[in-house]
């Protein structure tokens, strides 16, 4: 079922060489300028005829009541609730040790320099609502911002056909949960546009969403061109693509677990990833037959296997396992699961990779829901330079420089000398002013 890229004998970079999905969205980027600058024009008008065109609903007030979203707790079935508060004790556990603390350096007597960190005072949380719905994705992003202090957190997700126009009640039960109470029904581009913006959310134009400082949260390629686009209006945390799990295997690794961790990632989306790296050809036989045997079990099968057979799924393999690091480091998977002899000591040897999944009982499963750890990561090989969503995500270093009179008296003479070697002759002067009479 899976394509076969062989990399034995080693390749000088695999990057070319390695399935992944096509994506062009500065294509995407085009196609919804109009609609952003309609939403930053215009207002409600604007995004109840985008959901109508793209949703098939268009709600008369965007906002949701806060007593309905207090009755979408209520109303939520006691398994999803106590599995939800599970996993956002896990997450609060975990994400509460990300919190940074100010520090004051004395680089003199007399001068310091102290960073504080600063939470960004409002932030906007997108929550898909496609193929599939993500209570998770609420407590991925609602956790970590309130860990960090951030003052206002408004949530947005599409409106649901078969919900009154409404997100998704699991996902108004999970903002309940949180204590988020600035929830709309609005999805894709146009959301994006609104939380960037700000824009009315009525009919009468009485009532607005406030702009927000950043937008964080993954959607669909609209979701990401209108993050493009606006990025600089808001800061963004990330243009999340389509999900993708990357597996580094030896012959230790079972079968059946490798082939539904691969099929669990690409019951997302068509155009998700699933990528197996391993020196055994035995596996990857065993790997493919297992795959004939699960997907058409699997509930999503049709959704699978086109993911399953596209050009960013497939089998790369290569002469040993310090080649497979090489390879999976090159990828720089959103989620990579080690399954291999002493997978600790070889998932401490990677450098690329959004989170890594470490044996045989750390599914990437688990960490979409109840490991504690974030499932908002970087994907198409972003993770060689960015991070997953994190407390330090929402929040921004300050420095404050505090000099006595005699502390900047004494390092004078070297600022006015820089000010001169960069012919700025006015930041010298902004110096030699405080000491009238001074040489410096």
């Amino acid at each position: 079922m899976l394509n076969r890229i062989d990399l034995r004998g080693g390749v000088p970079d695999p990057r070319r060489l390695l399935p992944r999905a096509q994506l062009d969205v500065s294509v995407a980027v085009e196609r919804i300028r109009p609609l952003v600058e309609a939403v930053r024009e215009h207002g409600y008008p604007a995004i109840r005829e985008a959901s109508e065109r793209f949703d098939g609903v268009a709600p008369e007030h965007l906002r949701v009541p806060v007593e309905v979203i207090r009755a979408a707790e209520g109303e939520l079935d006691p398994q999803v609730r106590a599995a939800l508060l599970e996993s956002i004790t896990r997450a609060r556990r975990v994400h509460a040790d990300q919190r940074r603390t100010d520090h004051t350096t004395t680089v003199v007597p007399g001068g310091t320099v102290t960073e504080r960190w600063v939470p960004v005072d409002r932030v906007g949380l997108y929550v898909p609502g496609g193929l599939a719905m993500y209570p998770s994705t609420v407590v991925m992003n609602v956790v970590p911002a309130q860990a960090a202090g951030v003052r206002s957190l408004v949530v947005a997700s599409p409106p649901q056909k078969d919900n009154d126009g409404l997100p998704d009640p699991r996902v108004l039960a999970a903002c309940a949960l949180l204590g988020v109470d600035e929830v709309y029904a609005v999805g894709g581009a146009q959301a994006v546009a609104m939380l960037a913006y700000g824009a009315t959310v009525d009919p009468a134009g009485n009532e607005r969403c406030d702009p927000v400082d950043m937008i964080t949260g993954p959607g669909n390629i609209w979701v990401t061109a209108a993050k493009r686009l606006l990025r600089g209006v808001v800061g963004i945390d990330a243009e999340a693509g389509p999900t993708e799990i990357a597996v580094l295997a030896d012959h230790t690794a079972d079968p059946a677990h490798v082939a539904a961790d691969l099929i669990s990632q690409a019951e997302h989306d068509p155009l998700a990833a699933s990528v197996l790296v391993t020196p055994s050809t035995e596996l990857a036989d065993a790997v493919d037959a297992e795959l004939a045997r699960q997907v058409p079990a699997a509930k999503h099968a049709e959704r699978i296997g086109i993911a399953l057979r596209g050009e960013q799924s497939g089998v790369v393999l290569v002469d040993d396992l310090a080649a497979g690091l090489r390879v999976v480091d090159a990828y720089a998977a959103e989620h990579l699961e080690i399954q291999t002899e002493n997978a600790r000591e070889w998932a401490l040897r990677v450098r690329n990779a959004g989170a890594i999944f470490v044996g045989a009982w750390s599914p990437v499963s688990l960490g979409d829901y109840c490991a504690g750890s974030n499932h908002v990561l970087p994907t198409g090989g972003c993770a060689r330079h960015s991070s997953g969503l994190s407390v330090q995500s929402f929040l921004r270093g300050v420095h404050l420089v505090e000099y006595t009179e005699q502390a900047l008296r004494e390092v004078a003479p070297h600022v006015v000398t820089l000010a001169g070697v960069e012919d700025l002759p006015a930041h010298g002067q902004a110096v030699r002013v405080r000491f009238p009479g001074d040489d410096s």
